[in-house]
């Protein structure tokens, strides 16, 4: 059974190089430190790093991809390094030199990688130019979007004319949060909330905003997919229909949330059998595909295992998930 990943991420062999000579990368300065050390980004976020795997060579990442069953990955950046804070000349470079990399592990190994583009969505022109480059010149399969950009949501009309140039280029948006920048974190810094929890209410918020903002009525064949399941947002659908049907002034859909949820994808990476079990009952097994969040989620001892083990889904969910739904949204 062939097996296909679309939530693995890049830490780019630029960045490694820049710290290895005691250089910063596009504003962000690598502190050597416990493991792989931590980088400091130019807006002063701070993350470090849970597994020394961000500095495998793509020889490495080949032999862990075999050792977990994946065959392909969607590589996509790491999230704390889309730059969206750089003025958008910079921002640009910075996306240019990453879509290359990724495109070039496409182009050495077509077999084993699809890519996504990141984007300098702080500048909408921009974006969509390098958005085109990366799709129609490079091949990668779309591009990965944070959940907001730079506190400014993705409703707002400036933001539309990317979703439609997505849309024509039949491009795949893959929206992930980035865990240093979600609300949670200006609450508690304790007990990892802000990841564990933190970033799957972003999975949501983007969720509701994509829809009840009206991005998916205006862009209906737009290919969305949303990291971690989508967090609670399946789960909170009736809500968001409750509070469609009791403010008809405010709406700006004509049919409810919840008419619109199956039009996204969702990975599965939701944590239990229990969240995937009602995610697939509420969307449908044609619309989860398979993510493992490579390489800082400890899947013991896959993601693909994990999967092939679950009582509760059937064969054909199974091979949907695991394959046939990327094959089909990527073209692979």
């Amino acid at each position: 059974m062939r097996t296909i990943d679309i939530h693995a991420h890049l830490v780019p062999q630029s960045l490694w190089r820049a710290a290895d000579a005691g250089k910063p990368w596009y504003g962000y300065r690598h502190e050597p430190g416990e493991g792989v050390g931590t980088v400091v980004g130019g807006d002063g976020k701070r993350f470090g790093f849970t597994s020394p795997k961000v500095r495998f060579t793509p020889e490495e990442r080949i032999q862990d991809m075999d050792a977990q069953g994946v065959d392909v990955q969607v590589v996509s950046i790491h999230t704390p390094l889309f730059g969206h804070h750089l003025d958008p000349a910079q921002g640009l470079e910075l996306a240019r030199e990453v879509n290359d990399e990724v495109a070039g592990l496409t182009r050495q190994w077509p077999q084993r990688f699809a890519g996504l583009a990141t984007l300098p969505v702080q500048d909408v022109k921009l974006a969509i130019d390098e958005l085109e480059r990366a799709v129609t010149v490079l091949g990668l399969k779309g591009a990965e979007l944070d959940t907001q950009v730079n506190g400014e949501q993705w409703d707002e009309a400036k933001f539309l004319p990317l979703f439609k140039a997505a849309e024509a280029m039949s491009a795949v948006l893959f929206f992930h949060p980035q865990p240093q920048h979600n609300f949670l974190m200006e609450r508690t810094p304790r007990d990892g909330l802000f990841n564990s929890l933190g970033v799957i209410l972003d999975d949501a918020i983007v969720v509701a905003i994509l829809i009840s903002g009206g991005v998916l009525e205006a862009c209906p064949d737009l290919r969305v997919c949303i990291a971690h399941g989508g967090g609670p947002a399946c789960y909170a659908m009736g809500r968001l229909d409750r509070g469609w049907q009791g403010r008809p002034e405010g709406r700006r859909i004509p049919q409810p949330p919840s008419a619109y949820q199956r039009r996204l994808y969702y990975d599965s990476v939701t944590g239990s059998e229990a969240a995937l079990r009602f995610l697939l009952d509420q969307v449908g097994a044609d619309r989860v595909v398979l993510g493992s969040d490579w390489p800082f989620v400890p899947w013991h001892p896959s993601p693909v295992a994990w999967v092939q083990g679950l009582q509760s889904l059937t064969r054909e969910e199974k091979e949907r998930i695991l394959w046939r739904n990327l094959e089909s949204l990527l073209g692979l």
